[in-house]
């Protein structure tokens, strides 16, 4: 069961695992990172910067007081799909396994611009750009999770927009990029792409997810992080366990180091256990949207995603 008072001290000797956290150079993703090394855990930190992300890597051995914290850059762009795909690929030939994937990284209400990829860039940044590094990442994660079920992770971060800017009608597939709403209207959008990723990955490689089978499955859960509180959450699976955290759009945010606490509980506290939850401050389970919870648009955004990756090269 959640824990309201769950600590990063709670958390299990986490030496000889192997996390991701993107965006993990700043933010709440930095404090995650830091939380993570601090149990001994061996992460990359997925970034566009080498120079600014090796600076928070020093300042964090620094911080830490261990200077042999075991935290590497992985160049990551999620504006440029190539640059996602690269990163999977140069993490798939270093690693054999991974125990689990924070998909952090995120931007918020920025002015209507179009990605190299043609794609509106908070709809790329925040959900396209994670489904296709998650994607080409599934096969490490089954590799880690098949010999004991439910040692493998995701973690999607959210936010509360999903619900408070979104659309009556969800998701425009036949026009994702939005240019003529407003840029909260587009990212409410991305925020319930997030939720609807994590539904339909564990629809399909959860305990029970027609894709588990003899290799295990995946859990998936969503975690509510919100500007005032932040949430992450996570679920056990045969395979892995998923979660999406979620983010207030109001209020000011928590200070970085308590709002890591939900991303935390959710990737690596042993005693979370219910698949497909969703969580929110602090470790907490709680209910998305109605719209969030809709089983054919999850299946239509995944079907319509997958699609468009595979016609473009990416898969």
């Amino acid at each position: 069961m959640p824990n309201n008072a769950f600590s990063v001290d709670a958390l299990p000797d986490l030496s000889g695992k192997l996390y991701v956290v993107t965006g993990g150079n700043a933010g709440i993703g930095k404090m995650t990172v830091a939380g993570l090394a601090s149990r001994g855990a061996r992460i990359y930190m997925g970034a566009r910067s080498a120079e600014k992300a090796e600076k928070v890597i020093t300042d964090l051995k620094r911080e830490l007081g261990n200077p042999h914290a075991d935290i590497i850059f992985l160049k990551l762009d999620l504006t440029d799909f190539r640059s996602v795909v690269e990163a999977a690929r140069e993490l798939k030939s270093k690693e054999t396994g991974l125990h689990g994937l924070i998909n952090n990284a995120g931007i918020m209400g920025v002015p209507f611009s179009r990605t190299k990829d043609g794609y509106e860039i908070q709809f790329q940044t925040n959900y396209l750009s994670h489904w296709l590094f998650t994607y080409h990442l599934l096969p490490l994660l089954q590799s880690t999770a098949l010999p004991q079920p439910g040692t493998a992770r995701i973690v999607n971060v959210t936010s509360d927009g999903h619900e408070r800017f979104t659309l009556k009608e969800g998701i425009r597939l036949d026009d994702p990029n939005l240019e003529s709403e407003s840029a909260m209207v587009r990212y409410g959008q991305s925020k319930l792409a997030n939720i609807l990723h994590t539904k339909q990955l564990n629809a399909v490689y959860g305990p029970k997810g027609k894709e588990s089978g003899d290799e295990g499955g995946l859990a998936a859960d969503i975690l509510d992080r919100n500007l005032n509180k932040q949430a992450t959450g996570m679920a056990p699976a045969a395979i892995l366990r998923i979660v999406t955290p979620i983010m207030k759009c109001t209020g000011i945010l928590d200070h970085e180091a308590k709002g890591a606490l939900s991303s935390l509980f959710a990737i690596a506290d042993p005693n979370f256990t219910e698949s497909g939850a969703y969580i929110v401050p602090y470790a907490k389970i709680g209910k998305p949207s109605k719209m969030a919870e809709n089983d054919l648009l999850a299946e239509r955004l995944w079907e319509w995603t997958f699609k468009m990756f595979q016609e473009k090269g990416y898969l």
